[in-house]
């Protein structure tokens, strides 16, 4: 793993000095300890900041091809390099060292942007292309490894970086300091700013599975990867199972490819069960394995965890988060660059924090979720869809006087609250159904939050782009993308495209980067992703309780433990609910109700107070919306203030 910046300009008074590109990197140093390296080019700047795990004494970059035309920096691992390394070696080319590095240049070479179609693993990488004066940028297909871009067409100009906080290293001049009014409302729907937007305005992500060319001075942006997910293929289950095990425990096989030493996460759910089952069978010692709990039961796993370990053999580790991690936030608002509200960063950062310090690289299972129906709200799709082909009158009964009726729990994770979610948006189609159990702040939660000036602010800026202008259209689109298979596949094609990269992705790659651990996912291999995608729904989901992931647990049945096989799944959340109106309350008062918070012109004060006060004193649970206005200032601290 490491971390990338440079530019590119096509008018020489606006290079980049070295003095400016030795900023950037220096914000990128967690992200690379090991070793650091520029190339300076009349046209074009690199920067790299590494973290040593393949070829530790060869890999140093940026890195050139032969007679030093073509140059490279490159962050993550290519798992499939040393077939295409045989492969160029065939054409004739000359390679130095041993690492996937070198790889890319000659590969470019041959293939141009071509090349991207043949990568397998986690990347995002920027190539100069002297003699053409073209920056060529990329990101891996599931968007594992982070790019962020400002691009200037009226000077002509590119600066990129791994990180935001890379180009804010940049002065005002080419890096405006100015909120996006439609990133800010997005942040407050999803808990996160989705791509291509960031929190800033002028400044954007490249999307998972694209290029960006940039040549004398346009830009342009193109997919080279999409999976189908309209195309159903069904065939025998013995079929699914035999290709699953075959190509999950490939993906798993390549990812435990390492200089370094190597572990996993290990939560004692389904997923990291079956990939550090498929670790230690493929290992002659046992596998290092991890896990973060919490002294409240209802959100603690460690005990399933514990049973896994025992079960394969593993050598495992327990760590605990308590409420004092509260002092841990002003560092996660600097890590993250954006307003990040998923709570779970937190417990994350810390299980990376104590597994860094046994190991150098973790394999995870994100993606087993999405790619194989493991959210009861999947299920919940299927039983709306169903109670939707209900009489009027029945639906009626349920989805407006049952949810009038039934008194409200102020308690999370109870089955009177999750009945109230299910039911509350029963009559709207699929998508808007979805994204109401999606959602932070629904549209009338925020427009009631929202100063007038706000509201102002944002239809300023939707009238510039109506396209982007409603939150709601990202996950509709994403929805599309499915339109011809059923409700629970288009939410979970919809989560590979929204929810996955950018937020459960974010979380792993900046919590871990934060402490110089690498991350591996190996669901996240596209084989793994387009076996699944086009497998039928009833291979994944069932309505009766705890049948999720059904292909999953037939073809690692001998990996999984009876407990977990048929435990329902819990989440890694936090209890902020319990938090906030316990041990942290005084300091969620002293940093959401305070004159600074208070006075920044977004929000109206009284809607902020009534928030805190009706959670804290027990009227209503606002716990996930208030950690999303605590990231939010806490952002603003560490980054515009």
């Amino acid at each position: 793993m490491c971390g990338i910046c440079g530019a590119a300009w096509t008018d020489r008074g606006d290079a980049l000095s070295g003095a400016s590109l030795a900023l950037m990197m220096d914000r990128l140093v967690h992200r690379g300890p090991d070793d650091s390296g520029t190339h300076l080019d009349p046209f074009a700047a690199l920067g790299f900041r590494r973290l040593s795990i393949l070829d530790l004494a060869g890999g140093h970059q940026p890195l050139s091809n032969e007679d030093g035309t073509i140059w490279t920096v490159f962050n993550g691992e290519i798992y499939n390099f040393p077939a295409l390394r045989h492969r160029l070696e065939a054409r004739g080319h000359t390679l130095r060292s041993q690492g996937d590095t070198e790889v890319l240049v000659h590969l470019y070479e041959d293939e141009g942007t071509e090349m991207f179609a043949l990568l397998r693993g986690m990347f995002a990488l920027a190539i100069w292309d002297a003699p053409r004066r073209t920056l060529v940028l990329a990101r891996d297909r599931m968007g594992q490894k982070p790019l962020v871009y400002r691009y200037d067409p009226g000077r002509g100009r590119i600066a990129f970086a791994s990180e935001l906080k890379a180009l804010l290293a940049l002065p005002d001049e080419f890096v405006p300091r100015r909120v996006d009014p439609i990133a800010l409302d997005q942040y407050l729907c999803y808990g996160y700013v989705p791509a291509p937007r960031t929190i800033l305005e002028g400044v954007a992500k490249l999307p998972p599975a694209h290029f960006a060319t940039f040549h004398d001075g346009r830009l342009s942006i193109e997919r080279y990867w999409s999976p189908d997910w309209n195309a159903e293929r069904r065939r025998p289950i013995a079929e699914d199972i035999e290709e699953l095990r075959e190509t999950l425990g490939d993906a798993v096989r390549e990812q435990m490819v390492a200089d370094v030493p190597l572990g996993a996460f290990l939560s004692g759910g389904i997923d990291s069960t079956i990939i550090v089952g498929l670790m230690q069978r493929g290992s002659s010692r046992p596998v290092k394995t991890f896990a973060i709990g919490f002294p409240d039961p209802k959100y603690d796993e460690t005990s399933y965890a514990e049973t896994a370990a025992k079960f394969l053999g593993t050598e495992h580790q327990t760590f605990r988060v308590e409420p004092a991690a509260w002092e841990t936030i002003p560092d996660l608002a600097w890590h993250f660059d954006e307003p990040f509200a998923d709570s779970s960063a937190l417990p994350t950062w810390y299980v990376a924090r104590e597994t860094r310090q046994a190991v150098t690289v973790a394999l995870t299972g994100d993606a087993g979720d999405e790619l194989f129906g493991g959210y009861d709200r999947y299920r919940a799709l299927v039983l709306t869809e169903l109670i939707g082909r209900l009489p009027a009158g029945p639906r009626r009964v349920l989805g407006g006087t049952m949810t009038r009726v039934l008194p409200r729990s102020t308690r999370p994770k109870t089955r009177l609250r999750a009945l109230h979610r299910l039911l509350e948006h029963i009559d709207e189609p699929a998508a808007s159904r979805y994204l109401g159990w999606m959602t932070t702040f629904d549209e009338p939660a925020r427009l009631a939050l929202y100063t007038d000036d706000q509201l102002d602010r944002l239809a300023s800026a939707a009238d510039a782009d109506p396209a982007m202008s409603d939150p709601a259209s990202l996950l509709s689109s994403a929805f599309a993308a499915a339109r011809r298979r059923d409700p629970a596949t288009r939410a979970m094609g919809a989560d590979m495209l929204t929810y996955l990269p950018g937020d459960l992705l974010v979380k792993v790659d900046i919590a871990s980067m934060a402490h110089s651990l690498e991350c591996r996912g190996p669901f996240l291999d596209h084989r793994v992703v387009e076996l699944a995608a086009a497998m039928p729904v009833d291979r994944k989901l069932r309505l009766r309780p705890g049948r999720s992931k059904v292909v999953l647990k037939e073809a690692f049945a001998d990996l999984l433990p009876p407990p977990i096989r048929k435990r329902r799944k819990m989440g890694f959340g936090v209890p902020l609910a319990r938090w906030f109106r316990e041990n942290l309350k005084d300091e969620l008062r002293s940093v959401l109700l305070d004159p600074v918070s208070l006075n920044r012109g977004i929000f109206r004060p009284e809607a902020v107070r009534d928030l805190v006060e009706h959670h804290v004193d027990g009227r209503s649970d606002h716990a996930p919306r208030l950690w999303a206005l605590l990231m939010l200032e806490w952002w603003f601290r560490r980054h515009l203030d």
